[in-house]
C-alpha cells in the first residue's frame, strides 16, 4: 500500500487519507495475555479507528486443538471473512492497542490464508490517539457478504513435525522472539504445564527490541543489527518462535520488511515444544 500492500507497513498519515477508501478495509486485531485481565472486544466497542472492524484472534482459531489461537482452517477463515465483508481483492491494514503486537499476527494469518495486499499500522491506535486522530464507538455497520478464496501459503507455516525435522538439518535457523528470560529459562512460562527453556540451536530477539518507545517498529537498519548481532542472516530462511505464535508474527513482520517474505512462523510454538509430557529436547541459557 502507498505503493503497495507488500511494503508491509502503513502510517497513520496514509491511513487517516484513506479513511473512505472503498476497497479498503481497516481490522482492529488487539489481543492480550489472559494475565493482563483485559477485553481486547470491550476496548475496541468503546473506541476504533473509523470504520474498522474486530478480528478475534481467539475465535477466529481452529477450535478443535488444544493449544492456543491456532490457524483454522481455510473453510472457516473464508467463512468468517464472507460473513465479515471481507472479500477477495480487499486492502486490509490491521492494528492494535498496544502498536505493534497482535496486529502482526493478524498480519500474518491473512498471509498464511493467501491474502497479500494486507498491511499493519505503523505504531496502532496508540499513535493514532496520540496525534488526536478521529475514534468512534461501537460496533460497526454490517458490511455486504463478499466471496473469500483461501489459498493456503505453507511456506510461511510450520508445524511440530517440520521443526522436529529442522533439528537434524545444519544451518536451520530459528528465532525466538520471547524475553530474553523466558528464552533462557530463567522465569518461568506464564502457561502452566510448560517446560522453561528454549527449541535447540535457536537465537533470541525479544518482540519488544523490534520497536522504538512510541511503538513504532525500528528502521530496517535497526532492525537488520538485531537479528545480525545474533547470528541470524535474514537472506536466509528463517523460522520464528515465541510463546503461541504471536510475537513470532512480529519477527515476521520485521524479517519481511528487510526482505525476506518467506520467514515462516512456527504455530505451536512454546506452548506446544515446551509441553512437560511431550519429551522434546530443550535447552536453557544464552544462545549457543
Amino acid at each position: 500500500m502507498q505503493k503497495s500492500a507488500k511494503n508491509w507497513i502503513v502510517e497513520t498519515d496514509w491511513l487517516a487519507s484513506h479513511l473512505s477508501s472503498p476497497d479498503l478495509i481497516i481490522l482492529d486485531g488487539s489481543w492480550h495475555l489472559p494475565t493482563a485481565k483485559r477485553d481486547a472486544k470491550k476496548e475496541y466497542l468503546a473506541e476504533h479507528i473509523p470504520g474498522a472492524l474486530f478480528f478475534d484472534i481467539d475465535d477466529l482459531s481452529d477450535e478443535k486443538s488444544p493449544l492456543p489461537h491456532m490457524l483454522p482452517s481455510t473453510v472457516k477463515f473464508a467463512s468468517r471473512m464472507k460473513k465479515m465483508g471481507v472479500g477477495d481483492g480487499a486492502r486490509i491494514v490491521v492494528y492494535d492497542t498496544a502498536g505493534i503486537f497482535s496486529a502482526a499476527r493478524v498480519w500474518w494469518t491473512f498471509r498464511a490464508m493467501g491474502h497479500q495486499d494486507v498491511a499493519v499500522l505503523n505504531g496502532g491506535l496508540r499513535k493514532w490517539k496520540a496525534e488526536g486522530r478521529p475514534l468512534e464507538d461501537g460496533p460497526h455497520a454490517p458490511r455486504s457478504e463478499r466471496h473469500y478464496t483461501p489459498l493456503q501459503n505453507t511456506e510461511i507455516i510450520r508445524d511440530l513435525d517440520e521443526m522436529k525435522a529442522l533439528l537434524t538439518k545444519s544451518g536451520t535457523q530459528i528465532v525466538d522472539a520471547r524475553p530474553a528470560a523466558r528464552f533462557e529459562g530463567r522465569d518461568p512460562e506464564p502457561r502452566p504445564g510448560l517446560r522453561a527453556g528454549h527449541i535447540p540451536g535457536s537465537k533470541n530477539v525479544p518482540s519488544q527490541e523490534l520497536l522504538t518507545a512510541d511503538g513504532t517498529l525500528k528502521s530496517p537498519e535497526e532492525l537488520d543489527n538485531l537479528f545480525k548481532n545474533v547470528g541470524i542472516d535474514v537472506s536466509r530462511p528463517v523460522v520464528t518462535t515465541c510463546g503461541s505464535g504471536v510475537t513470532a508474527s512480529m519477527l515476521a513482520l520485521a524479517l519481511a520488511v528487510l526482505g525476506q517474505t518467506n520467514a515462516a512462523v512456527y504455530d505451536g510454538s512454546w506452548a506446544e515444544w515446551g509441553q512437560e509430557t511431550n519429551g522434546l529436547p530443550i535447552e536453557t541459557g544464552p544462545a549457543k
